[in-house]
């Protein structure tokens, strides 16, 4: 469907219900003027991301036989993966992101789980944003509380993606929130009203406020520009718009969901990661020279099996690639360790085994990219997590 989205008249009011919102704005011309912030982005595949099919093991000597028909063909063949290094490759659909691989932008983990084996799709997402030991162990999230420990509260502005505020972004530090597509008719009479029934109320009145000043800033950006429904990298330029200059959001959290492919694996991955590539892929474009001082992680709750399902799918495993792209990062190979798909290595056998606590990669990029302390990380930003050490060093 081509439905028309416009981002140059439509009130933010699908984020209202989050704690709190703190991206001010303060007019057109000051959203235009660089800044000098490192910037962040965490997407989340929601549904459990493939990391098989993602970063493909093709050298490992057990790939071809254990994933059969769902197997990626090796780099040169017909809708081959396309080369990295040490026997890996990406998936054909990520043509825009081996591009930033050969230019030193792209790195990824290939076998990093949380914390806890489950494999509830809610539990497991609960845990990779709560930033804990277990489920439901922090009522608040890891990046949240990130932006606390940054420099201190109101020093990195965050933004979330999305009618309601993910738990990774939701705690003491005040973020704004987009929800593109939300729409309010009667525009800015409806805004005026709104603003005179909430001028007593100083939680509602300032979260409308906050809201408001959040679409006027996408607003001034997108020129009037219409952003149509299936226009990925016109999302990802939008997200970027509002990331760029003084006012501009630091830290930008946000979900693409569909990755749970209990049927038909291969058709569906084809167009979600046509979809995650276009998505970086217009963040990148939209944030122009800022790109350099970015980094966008792409994470997800767990993995899939290692061997497909009777209906030529993959059911709910452990491990899963993480990605890394961004401008800011350093060049380097695959972070952490490979535990091969040999039979005996094989989690329960039947799952990708874990290498690496997703959380040791956080820490890396909030360590070198947003100057987050070790003890800071350890004991607050990923409560008792100190045997977790930052993956490798100068990720950025």
């Amino acid at each position: 469907m081509n439905q028309m989205i416009h981002l140059n008249r439509r009130l933010l009011l699908g984020g209202l219900g989050a704690a709190g919102v703190g991206l001010a704005y303060a007019g057109r011309v000051a959203a235009q003027s660089a800044s000098t912030r490192p910037k962040l982005v965490v997407v989340i595949a929601r549904g459990a991301m493939d990391g098989l099919s993602v970063t493909v093991p093709y050298g490992d000597a057990n790939y071809q036989a254990l994933r059969g028909t769902l197997a990626i063909p090796v780099p040169g063949e017909a809708n081959g993966a396309l080369a990295l290094s040490e026997g890996f490759g990406l998936h054909p659909a990520l043509t825009t992101l081996h591009q930033m691989y050969g230019e030193s932008q792209m790195r990824f983990a290939p076998a990093v789980a949380i914390p806890v084996r489950v494999r509830s799709h809610f539990d497991a997402q609960d845990v990779l944003e709560n930033g804990g030991e277990g489920i439901r162990a922090q009522s608040d999230g890891w990046l949240n509380r990130a932006l606390v420990s940054a420099g201190g509260q109101g020093t990195l502005k965050g933004l979330s993606i999305g009618a309601q505020t993910p738990l990774i972004l939701r705690g003491r530090a005040e973020t704004s929130s987009w929800a593109p597509g939300g729409q309010v008719k009667g525009e800015d009479r409806i805004a005026s009203l709104l603003q005179d029934l909430y001028v007593e109320d100083p939680m509602l009145g300032t979260s409308l406020a906050r809201g408001l000043e959040t679409e006027a800033l996408a607003s001034a950006m997108s020129d009037g520009t219409p952003l149509r429904r299936a226009d990925v990298a016109g999302l990802g330029q939008a997200v970027a718009r509002l990331m760029t200059g003084e006012q501009g959001a630091d830290v930008v959290a946000l979900s693409v969901d569909g990755w749970d492919t209990h049927a038909r694996q291969n058709a569906q991955l084809q167009t979600r990661l046509d979809g995650l590539d276009a998505l970086i892929g217009g963040i990148r474009t939209g944030l122009g020279p800022q790109w350099s001082q970015t980094v966008l992680v792409v994470a997800t709750e767990f993995g899939r099996t290692a061997r497909a399902n009777g209906t030529q799918g993959t059911d709910h495993g452990t491990a899963s690639s993480l990605l890394l792209v961004g401008g800011a990062l350093k060049t380097g190979g695959p972070i952490g360790d490979w535990p091969t798909l040999a039979d005996n290595r094989l989690f329960e056998n039947r799952d990708l085994a874990p290498t690496l606590d997703v959380r040791s990669v956080f820490k890396g990029v909030l360590r070198d990219h947003l100057g987050v302390d070790r003890a800071a990380l350890d004991a607050r930003v990923f409560p008792d997590s100190a045997a977790e050490a930052p993956a490798l060093s100068g990720l950025t």
